[in-house]
């Protein structure tokens, strides 16, 4: 696709969205597997289906609802995801950064990007939030693959920052305030959906990972590229293949980010107030 058909779609999906709600966003928010329950403490908020956004995909995944709300969290303007595109639903890279593309341009500079995870260092446990650091990219894939367009960002962007640092700060004294331990570390994205191998999780722990998931990094690539400052956070729901013995599922992630949710409010909110 060429960048001005991107362009084009982007401004497209901005216009309906503003059409929808008067307030420019200064925070975007992605909520991951289980974790939309955010949305509920958005104020004067506007809920759009992702079907009647243009050019947007739909959610297919359960604990991603598929809709985007814009309204106001902690008395800052927000727009908020509730519920993300996969690229094991058979979405391409680009795809699934184009929500990013579109609060960048409605206003957002900010990014706070969440997900589910597996524990991969066993230190960890199931319940546990941790603040991503750093990341892999083990997908294969980039959303700044193609044509560049240089209005957005340069063609070959730095990531030694992906995550930032200031952002990191003001959430490690946000969970010190509020008592619990916020892990940190990196996190590794695979294509999915299967789970992984023990096999593959060994090989992760020693590449230096500390939790795994199926999001996040063409998000926090197109954020980085677009010139959006990104902190992220991880909700470990449960421990990687072959570090207890029994089986995964989808189930027990709901489960844990169920049990988890008011950690979890407290520590984004905060954050969003902070921003």
């Amino acid at each position: 696709m060429s960048t001005q058909e991107t362009a084009k779609q982007i401004q497209e999906a901005v216009q309906f969205i503003r059409s929808q709600s008067p307030i420019t966003p200064q925070v975007g928010l992605i909520m991951g597997s289980g974790l939309g329950i955010l949305a509920d403490y958005i104020e004067d908020a506007v809920t759009i289906s992702y079907s009647d956004i243009p050019h947007f995909p739909v959610s297919t995944v359960e604990g991603h609802a598929g809709e985007l709300l814009v309204g106001m969290l902690s008395g800052v303007p927000v727009i908020l995801m509730k519920g993300r595109f996969h690229m094991y639903e058979g979405y391409g890279a680009e795809l699934t950064a184009f929500p990013v593309r579109v609060m960048k341009a409605l206003g957002a500079d900010r990014l706070v990007v969440t997900n589910a995870a597996g524990g991969i260092n066993t230190t960890y446990s199931a319940g546990d939030l941790m603040l991503i650091t750093d990341h892999i990219n083990f997908t294969g894939r980039n959303p700044l693959m193609g044509p560049n367009d240089n209005a957005v960002g340069v063609r070959f962007p730095d990531m030694s920052e992906g995550y930032s640092r200031r952002l990191g700060n003001v959430a490690r004294e946000i969970a010190k305030e509020q008592g619990f331990d916020l892990r940190e570390g990196v996190y590794l994205a695979v294509l999915g959906p299967s789970y992984e191998t023990p096999a593959e999780i060994r090989m992760m722990r020693t590449l230096g990972a500390d939790a795994v998931g199926m999001s996040t990094v063409t998000e926090v690539i197109a954020a980085n590229h677009c010139g959006m400052e990104v902190v992220g956070i991880s909700c470990i729901t449960n421990m990687a293949s072959g570090i207890l013995n029994q089986p995964l599922s989808h189930e027990e992630v709901i489960e844990t980010t169920e049990r988890v949710k008011s950690r979890f409010l407290g520590l984004v909110q905060t954050l969003v107030a902070r921003l």
